[in-house]
């Protein structure tokens, strides 16, 4: 490959490539457990912590456990049955995106038990949890049963206070760590796309957004709960020039408000969502070359949900541009409104288009289709991504000048 010739550019590629596996990692939905205390005494209660995170960008239906099994192993290898009843309700969870609820599982020590046990449950191999038992442990409490104000969410009794480097944990019971990934979710598409025009190129981008307040309620998130941060970083970049320079990059945080679904029918066909904030893009060059522009908007999106599980989306962003150079005529070239359509399978087909209008003929089209790399023989992760774009816009330097038709080809972490 011609850019390892490169030694000075090895390190920003592997940074960027690395940065798009980070971003995309977030992308999860998943059940984390730990014990609600680490020292217990032979015989007593103890309760197991569940905590389901759905940072997968919709909502997520989910049944929960009513028994948990398992193995409690002590340190010369003998294994004594672990089972653990459902102590909160319901039983199945509806989990709005990028929220997080928590649930609880009530077992007991086993009677003979003595010294460090370890937690091995049932279809969770990743799980390992450590209990220290009998002399030196603190005594074990009875828990008072667990209550739930709202279907979706638990309350969940907190566990001993921690001393030295684990007291680190913010009011929430969480870490620093966990509070920071369940605030922060994938936004737009994250890719990494090669094509031919003039020469080899590419086509990346990164994006993620951070949910500036969790919600005491996440089933019922408040109005500012709904805020967020967000940051998207698109680039061009030359792979056949000798010095592998890049074109442009976009620069582009942006400040919102947002929310899946502010409406439904009864049967969850039909939903209305909402995003709407400010935004900044960029390219962070000067003179000639500088590109700025703001622009505050609002996108209603509508989503109908077909019986074959999967979903078409329909969200135009209508814009409206503020503090921005009248000269640089982005207005005219970029338009008013970007019209966005998506249907996307559940872990199948996702197929998206753009098109933007300006004035005097002035457009922008740009469609695209990812296909999970799981379902193929390869088996991994991400998904075979295709790009088609053509018309004005592609990057801020050259927002008023159009371009030949361009399809790359490529991996997409989040389609």
């Amino acid at each position: 490959m011609p850019c390892l010739r490169h030694t000075g550019l090895r390190p920003f590629v592997f940074f960027a490539l690395g940065s798009l596996c980070l971003a995309a990692s977030t992308a999860h939905a998943g059940l984390s457990y730990r014990l609600t205390q680490t020292q217990s005494q032979p015989g007593v209660q103890i309760e197991l912590e569940g905590l389901l995170t759905n940072d997968t960008g919709a909502a997520l239906s989910s049944p929960v456990a009513r028994e948990l099994t398992g193995q409690w192993v002590d340190a010369q290898g003998q294994v004594t049955p672990a089972r653990f009843q459902l102590r909160t309700s319901p039983d199945a969870i509806d989990l709005p995106a990028n929220t997080f609820t928590r649930m609880a599982w009530s077992g007991q020590v086993p009677a003979g038990a003595h010294g460090l046990l370890t937690l091995r449950l049932d279809g969770a191999a990743d799980t390992l949890l450590a209990l220290q038992v009998g002399a030196g442990a603190l005594p074990g409490t009875q828990v008072a049963a667990l209550g739930t104000d709202t279907p979706g969410t638990t309350a969940i009794p907190s566990a001993p206070p921690a001393t030295g480097p684990a007291a680190a944990t913010s009011t929430n019971g969480l870490s620093p760590f966990d509070t920071f990934r369940n605030a922060i979710s994938p936004y737009e598409p994250i890719y990494f796309a090669v094509g031919h025009r003039d020469g080899a190129n590419a086509r990346f981008q990164v994006s993620f957004k951070y949910r500036l307040f969790s919600p005491d309620d996440p089933a019922h998130p408040g109005f500012m709960d709904n805020w967020y941060f967000g940051y998207t970083q698109t680039a061009l970049w030359d792979l056949h020039s000798d010095s592998i320079p890049f074109v442009d990059t976009t620069y582009n945080p942006s400040l919102f408000w947002a929310r899946d679904a502010i409406w439904s029918t009864a049967d969850k066909r039909w939903s209305l969502g909402l995003n709407t904030g400010f935004e900044h893009k960029s390219n962070g060059k000067d003179e000639e070359d500088s590109r700025s522009l703001n622009d505050l908007y609002i996108q209603p999106q509508v989503d109908y949900r077909f019986d074959g599980g999967s979903t078409l989306s329909f969200m135009p962003r209508f814009k409206y541009y503020v503090w921005t150079d009248r000269d640089m005529d982005y207005r005219n070239a970029l338009g008013y409104v970007d019209w966005k359509l998506r249907w996307a399978q559940d872990d199948g087909l996702v197929l998206s288009g753009l098109y933007r209008q300006g004035t005097q003929g002035r457009n922008a089209t740009q469609l695209e289709a990812a296909w999970p790399l799981k379902r193929t023989f390869l088996h991994m992760n991400g998904h075979l991504y295709v790009q088609y774009f053509r018309g004005y816009g592609e990057t801020l330097l050259d927002y008023d000048r159009k371009l030949s038709p361009q399809l790359r080809i490529g991996l997409a972490l989040v389609p």
